[in-house]
Protein backbone atom coordinates (compact mmCIF):
# COMPACT_ATOMS: atom_id res chain seq x y z
CA UNK A 1 0.00 0.00 0.00
CA UNK A 2 1.19 3.52 -0.76
CA UNK A 3 -0.56 6.84 1.01
CA UNK A 4 -0.25 9.62 -1.30
CA UNK A 5 -0.55 13.19 0.46
CA UNK A 6 0.14 16.68 -1.78
CA UNK A 7 2.83 15.18 -3.71
CA UNK A 8 4.26 12.58 -2.09
CA UNK A 9 3.87 9.01 -2.32
CA UNK A 10 4.52 7.01 0.79
CA UNK A 11 5.05 3.23 1.77
CA UNK A 12 3.36 2.36 4.75
CA UNK A 13 3.14 -1.65 4.27
CA UNK A 14 5.10 -3.57 6.99
CA UNK A 15 6.62 -5.90 4.42
CA UNK A 16 7.75 -3.09 2.09
CA UNK A 17 9.21 -0.96 4.75
CA UNK A 18 11.71 -2.32 7.04
CA UNK A 19 10.65 -2.87 10.56
CA UNK A 20 12.60 -4.37 13.24
CA UNK A 21 11.77 -7.99 14.10
CA UNK A 22 10.98 -7.61 17.49
CA UNK A 23 8.31 -4.41 16.92
CA UNK A 24 5.32 -3.90 15.10
CA UNK A 25 3.89 -1.04 13.44
CA UNK A 26 0.94 0.58 14.46
CA UNK A 27 -1.02 3.41 12.65
CA UNK A 28 -3.15 5.60 12.97
CA UNK A 29 -4.86 8.74 11.17
CA UNK A 30 -6.50 12.15 12.40
CA UNK A 31 -7.88 15.21 10.66
CA UNK A 32 -5.69 17.96 12.41
CA UNK A 33 -4.86 21.84 11.19
CA UNK A 34 -7.49 21.30 8.02
CA UNK A 35 -5.53 18.10 6.51
CA UNK A 36 -5.51 14.34 7.09
CA UNK A 37 -2.15 13.52 9.39
CA UNK A 38 -1.08 9.31 9.19
CA UNK A 39 1.29 8.77 12.10
CA UNK A 40 3.21 5.50 12.07
CA UNK A 41 5.38 4.02 15.09
CA UNK A 42 7.48 0.91 15.57
CA UNK A 43 6.76 -0.49 19.01
CA UNK A 44 6.92 -3.78 21.04
CA UNK A 45 3.00 -4.15 20.99
CA UNK A 46 -0.10 -2.53 19.87
CA UNK A 47 -0.57 -0.94 23.74
CA UNK A 48 2.52 1.30 23.95
CA UNK A 49 2.18 1.89 20.24
CA UNK A 50 -1.25 3.67 20.73
CA UNK A 51 0.15 5.10 23.66
CA UNK A 52 2.77 6.78 21.88
CA UNK A 53 0.55 7.79 18.69
CA UNK A 54 -1.67 9.18 21.41
CA UNK A 55 1.09 11.52 22.80
CA UNK A 56 2.18 12.42 18.97
CA UNK A 57 -1.62 13.76 18.19
CA UNK A 58 -2.06 15.45 21.27
CA UNK A 59 1.60 17.76 20.77
CA UNK A 60 0.17 18.44 17.33
CA UNK A 61 -3.42 19.34 18.73
CA UNK A 62 -1.71 21.77 21.22
CA UNK A 63 0.09 23.33 18.05
CA UNK A 64 -3.27 24.11 16.59
CA UNK A 65 -4.82 25.36 19.56
CA UNK A 66 -1.93 27.93 19.48
CA UNK A 67 -1.37 28.71 15.76
CA UNK A 68 -5.32 28.21 14.51
CA UNK A 69 -6.88 30.95 12.79
CA UNK A 70 -10.11 29.29 12.86
CA UNK A 71 -10.50 28.44 16.62
CA UNK A 72 -11.04 32.40 17.97
CA UNK A 73 -9.27 31.39 21.06
CA UNK A 74 -6.10 29.98 19.89
CA UNK A 75 -2.84 32.55 20.38
CA UNK A 76 -2.23 33.46 16.75
CA UNK A 77 -6.16 34.70 16.31
CA UNK A 78 -5.58 37.07 19.29
CA UNK A 79 -3.12 38.40 18.00
CA UNK A 80 -4.19 39.05 14.73
CA UNK A 81 -7.63 41.18 16.63
CA UNK A 82 -4.86 42.72 18.78
CA UNK A 83 -5.56 46.60 18.76
CA UNK A 84 -2.68 48.87 16.69
CA UNK A 85 0.17 49.40 18.02
CA UNK A 86 -0.74 47.57 21.73
CA UNK A 87 1.66 44.44 22.56
CA UNK A 88 0.25 40.95 23.08
CA UNK A 89 2.33 38.51 25.63
CA UNK A 90 2.74 35.55 24.39
CA UNK A 91 3.52 32.08 25.44
CA UNK A 92 6.85 31.11 24.99
CA UNK A 93 6.35 28.82 22.56
CA UNK A 94 4.98 31.08 20.12
CA UNK A 95 7.44 33.67 20.89
CA UNK A 96 10.61 31.90 19.94
CA UNK A 97 8.36 30.22 17.08
CA UNK A 98 7.65 33.92 14.98
CA UNK A 99 10.86 34.45 15.88
CA UNK A 100 11.99 31.84 13.89
CA UNK A 101 9.13 32.87 11.20
CA UNK A 102 10.76 36.47 11.32
CA UNK A 103 14.24 35.54 10.68
CA UNK A 104 13.15 32.85 7.71
CA UNK A 105 10.92 36.31 6.41
CA UNK A 106 13.86 38.26 6.64
CA UNK A 107 16.46 35.60 4.55
CA UNK A 108 14.29 35.25 1.71
CA UNK A 109 13.95 38.61 1.26
CA UNK A 110 10.20 38.51 1.77
CA UNK A 111 9.33 35.70 -0.19
CA UNK A 112 8.26 33.66 2.59
CA UNK A 113 5.48 36.02 4.25
CA UNK A 114 3.10 34.95 6.42
CA UNK A 115 1.35 38.02 7.21
CA UNK A 116 -0.90 37.71 3.69
CA UNK A 117 -4.21 36.95 5.79
CA UNK A 118 -6.06 40.01 4.31
CA UNK A 119 -5.36 38.67 0.77
CA UNK A 120 -5.97 35.25 1.45
CA UNK A 121 -9.66 36.46 2.50
CA UNK A 122 -9.75 38.98 -0.63
CA UNK A 123 -9.12 36.23 -2.98
CA UNK A 124 -11.46 33.92 -1.12
CA UNK A 125 -8.68 31.29 -1.05
CA UNK A 126 -10.65 29.28 1.72
CA UNK A 127 -13.47 29.60 0.52
CA UNK A 128 -13.54 28.20 -2.96
CA UNK A 129 -11.71 31.48 -4.84
CA UNK A 130 -13.52 34.98 -5.94
CA UNK A 131 -11.03 37.62 -8.00
CA UNK A 132 -11.09 40.91 -6.02
CA UNK A 133 -11.70 44.12 -7.34
CA UNK A 134 -8.53 46.59 -7.89
CA UNK A 135 -9.48 48.67 -4.91
CA UNK A 136 -10.30 45.41 -2.50
CA UNK A 137 -6.98 44.49 -3.71
CA UNK A 138 -4.67 47.19 -3.08
CA UNK A 139 -6.42 47.81 0.51
CA UNK A 140 -5.41 44.15 1.00
CA UNK A 141 -1.98 44.59 -0.06
CA UNK A 142 -1.56 47.51 2.23
CA UNK A 143 -2.79 45.63 5.08
CA UNK A 144 0.02 42.80 4.61
CA UNK A 145 3.29 42.29 5.18
CA UNK A 146 5.23 40.39 8.43
CA UNK A 147 7.48 44.23 8.38
CA UNK A 148 4.05 45.54 10.47
CA UNK A 149 4.44 42.60 13.15
CA UNK A 150 6.97 44.02 15.96
CA UNK A 151 8.72 41.47 18.12
CA UNK A 152 10.38 41.62 21.48
CA UNK A 153 11.77 38.47 22.60
CA UNK A 154 13.24 39.93 25.60
CA UNK A 155 9.44 40.30 26.62
CA UNK A 156 8.00 37.88 24.75
CA UNK A 157 5.49 39.53 22.98
CA UNK A 158 4.28 40.95 19.67
CA UNK A 159 2.44 43.93 18.43
CA UNK A 160 0.89 44.60 15.03
CA UNK A 161 1.94 48.37 13.31
CA UNK A 162 -1.04 47.65 10.74
CA UNK A 163 -4.23 46.01 10.21
CA UNK A 164 -2.42 42.62 9.18
CA UNK A 165 -3.14 39.30 9.84
CA UNK A 166 -0.70 36.34 9.91
CA UNK A 167 -1.83 33.02 8.60
CA UNK A 168 0.06 29.84 9.68
CA UNK A 169 -0.65 27.89 6.61
CA UNK A 170 3.03 28.05 5.53
CA UNK A 171 4.05 27.26 9.12
CA UNK A 172 2.40 25.32 11.10
CA UNK A 173 2.76 21.89 9.88
CA UNK A 174 6.46 22.20 10.23
CA UNK A 175 6.26 23.64 13.74
CA UNK A 176 4.13 21.26 15.16
CA UNK A 177 6.44 18.30 13.33
CA UNK A 178 9.27 19.78 15.16
CA UNK A 179 7.40 20.15 18.13
CA UNK A 180 7.09 16.01 18.21
CA UNK A 181 10.32 15.52 17.00
CA UNK A 182 11.15 17.48 20.77
CA UNK A 183 8.58 15.75 22.87
CA UNK A 184 9.91 12.00 21.27
CA UNK A 185 13.60 12.75 21.42
CA UNK A 186 14.33 10.33 24.23
CA UNK A 187 11.76 7.31 22.61
CA UNK A 188 12.95 4.41 20.71
CA UNK A 189 11.32 2.66 18.11
CA UNK A 190 11.43 4.93 14.61
CA UNK A 191 8.12 6.62 13.82
CA UNK A 192 6.86 8.59 10.85
CA UNK A 193 4.38 11.49 10.47
CA UNK A 194 2.83 12.27 7.08
CA UNK A 195 1.44 15.53 7.29
CA UNK A 196 -0.85 16.63 4.14
CA UNK A 197 2.32 16.94 1.87
CA UNK A 198 5.04 17.63 4.63
CA UNK A 199 6.80 14.19 6.05
CA UNK A 200 9.17 13.96 9.14
CA UNK A 201 10.41 11.15 10.54
CA UNK A 202 12.96 9.98 13.79
CA UNK A 203 16.17 8.74 12.79
CA UNK A 204 15.89 5.11 13.31
CA UNK A 205 15.17 3.44 9.92
CA UNK A 206 14.65 4.35 6.21
CA UNK A 207 10.94 4.81 5.11
CA UNK A 208 10.59 4.97 1.01
CA UNK A 209 9.43 7.80 -0.66
CA UNK A 210 8.59 9.13 -4.07
CA UNK A 211 7.35 12.49 -5.10
CA UNK A 212 4.69 12.53 -7.86
CA UNK A 213 4.00 13.84 -10.75
CA UNK A 214 2.89 17.72 -10.00
CA UNK A 215 -0.36 17.04 -12.69
CA UNK A 216 -0.88 13.70 -12.20
CA UNK A 217 -0.42 13.32 -8.39
CA UNK A 218 -0.82 9.35 -8.19
CA UNK A 219 2.48 8.79 -10.42
CA UNK A 220 5.57 8.45 -9.13
CA UNK A 221 8.29 9.89 -10.95
CA UNK A 222 11.37 10.40 -8.31
CA UNK A 223 11.52 7.58 -5.47
CA UNK A 224 14.49 7.60 -2.27
CA UNK A 225 14.46 6.65 1.14
CA UNK A 226 14.01 9.02 3.83
CA UNK A 227 15.90 8.25 7.28
CA UNK A 228 15.92 11.90 9.00
CA UNK A 229 14.71 14.79 9.11
CA UNK A 230 11.46 16.06 6.70
CA UNK A 231 10.89 16.66 3.48
CA UNK A 232 7.78 19.31 2.44
CA UNK A 233 6.10 19.74 -1.19
CA UNK A 234 4.53 22.58 -1.88
CA UNK A 235 2.25 22.39 -5.56
CA UNK A 236 -0.44 24.03 -7.13
CA UNK A 237 -2.82 21.54 -8.96
CA UNK A 238 -4.17 19.78 -5.76
CA UNK A 239 -5.32 22.85 -4.07
CA UNK A 240 -5.63 25.37 -6.73
CA UNK A 241 -9.49 26.38 -7.88
CA UNK A 242 -10.70 27.75 -11.33
CA UNK A 243 -13.09 30.60 -11.41
CA UNK A 244 -14.95 32.32 -14.04
CA UNK A 245 -14.94 29.60 -16.21
CA UNK A 246 -11.35 28.88 -16.61
CA UNK A 247 -8.96 31.38 -14.64
CA UNK A 248 -6.71 29.53 -12.02
CA UNK A 249 -6.28 30.38 -8.65
CA UNK A 250 -3.63 29.94 -6.85
CA UNK A 251 -3.60 28.91 -3.20
CA UNK A 252 -0.36 30.56 -2.33
CA UNK A 253 0.08 34.06 -2.10
CA UNK A 254 3.06 36.16 -3.72
CA UNK A 255 3.43 38.45 -1.10
CA UNK A 256 5.38 40.42 -3.56
CA UNK A 257 2.11 41.47 -5.73
CA UNK A 258 -0.50 40.21 -3.67
CA UNK A 259 -1.22 37.81 -6.05
CA UNK A 260 -1.93 34.17 -6.45
CA UNK A 261 1.04 31.81 -7.72
CA UNK A 262 -0.72 29.42 -10.02
CA UNK A 263 2.28 27.35 -11.46
CA UNK A 264 2.27 23.69 -12.94
CA UNK A 265 5.99 22.35 -10.68
CA UNK A 266 5.88 21.17 -7.32
CA UNK A 267 8.93 22.15 -5.04
CA UNK A 268 10.38 19.29 -2.13
CA UNK A 269 12.37 20.53 0.21
CA UNK A 270 14.28 18.39 2.84
CA UNK A 271 15.43 19.94 5.80
CA UNK A 272 16.44 18.48 9.19
CA UNK A 273 14.39 20.87 10.73
CA UNK A 274 10.79 20.27 9.41
CA UNK A 275 9.83 24.07 10.27
CA UNK A 276 12.29 25.31 7.85
CA UNK A 277 11.08 22.47 5.03
CA UNK A 278 7.40 23.72 5.65
CA UNK A 279 8.66 27.53 4.74
CA UNK A 280 11.36 26.78 1.89
CA UNK A 281 8.88 24.64 -0.28
CA UNK A 282 6.71 27.63 -0.06
CA UNK A 283 9.18 30.63 -0.40
CA UNK A 284 11.04 28.46 -3.79
CA UNK A 285 7.46 28.10 -4.99
CA UNK A 286 6.63 31.66 -5.12
CA UNK A 287 10.24 32.34 -6.45
CA UNK A 288 9.44 30.09 -9.53
CA UNK A 289 12.14 27.43 -10.55
CA UNK A 290 14.72 29.97 -12.08
CA UNK A 291 15.28 32.41 -9.05
CA UNK A 292 14.44 29.30 -6.39
CA UNK A 293 17.05 27.51 -7.76
CA UNK A 294 19.62 30.06 -7.85
CA UNK A 295 18.70 30.81 -3.95
CA UNK A 296 18.63 27.47 -3.09
CA UNK A 297 22.06 26.62 -3.92
CA UNK A 298 23.25 29.71 -3.11
CA UNK A 299 22.43 29.04 0.28
CA UNK A 300 22.93 25.15 0.59
CA UNK A 301 19.39 24.21 0.86
CA UNK A 302 18.46 20.46 -0.57
CA UNK A 303 15.55 21.35 -2.77
CA UNK A 304 14.35 19.23 -5.95
CA UNK A 305 11.85 20.76 -8.27
CA UNK A 306 10.02 18.85 -10.87
CA UNK A 307 8.34 20.30 -13.91
CA UNK A 308 6.22 18.56 -16.46
CA UNK A 309 6.83 18.38 -20.28
CA UNK A 310 4.56 20.82 -22.49
CA UNK A 311 1.61 19.57 -23.29
CA UNK A 312 2.65 16.81 -26.44
CA UNK A 313 6.21 16.73 -25.42
CA UNK A 314 6.06 13.27 -24.02
CA UNK A 315 3.69 10.89 -25.45
CA UNK A 316 2.69 9.20 -22.26
CA UNK A 317 1.62 13.14 -20.67
CA UNK A 318 3.53 11.96 -17.57
CA UNK A 319 6.99 13.12 -18.69
CA UNK A 320 8.91 15.47 -16.36
CA UNK A 321 12.28 17.11 -15.43
CA UNK A 322 14.14 16.80 -12.43
CA UNK A 323 15.58 19.57 -11.42
CA UNK A 324 17.60 19.30 -7.72
CA UNK A 325 20.34 21.38 -6.23
CA UNK A 326 23.60 19.81 -5.76
CA UNK A 327 22.34 19.34 -1.59
CA UNK A 328 19.75 17.42 -2.93
CA UNK A 329 21.52 15.11 -5.07
CA UNK A 330 24.28 14.40 -2.60
CA UNK A 331 21.79 13.25 -0.03
CA UNK A 332 18.92 11.28 -2.46
CA UNK A 333 20.41 10.10 -6.06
Amino acid sequence: MKVFAAGILLCLAAAACHTDSTSIRVERSVFLMGTVATFAVDAPDRESGLNRLDRMVRVIEETEAELSTWQHDSVLSALNRQPIATWLPLPNSVCVLLEQVATWYRRTNGRFDPAVGRLIEAWSLRDGGHHPSSDILVTAKARSGFGHISLDPARCSASRLADVTIDAGGFGKGAALDRVRRAEHAESGAWMIDFGGQIAVSSEGDWPVALAHPELRDIPVVEFLLGEGSIATTGGSERDVFIDGNLRIGHVIDPRNGMPVSRSISVTVWHQDALAADILSTALYVMGIDEGRDWAEAHGISACFVVPHEPGAFPSGDGVDIVATTPFRLRFF
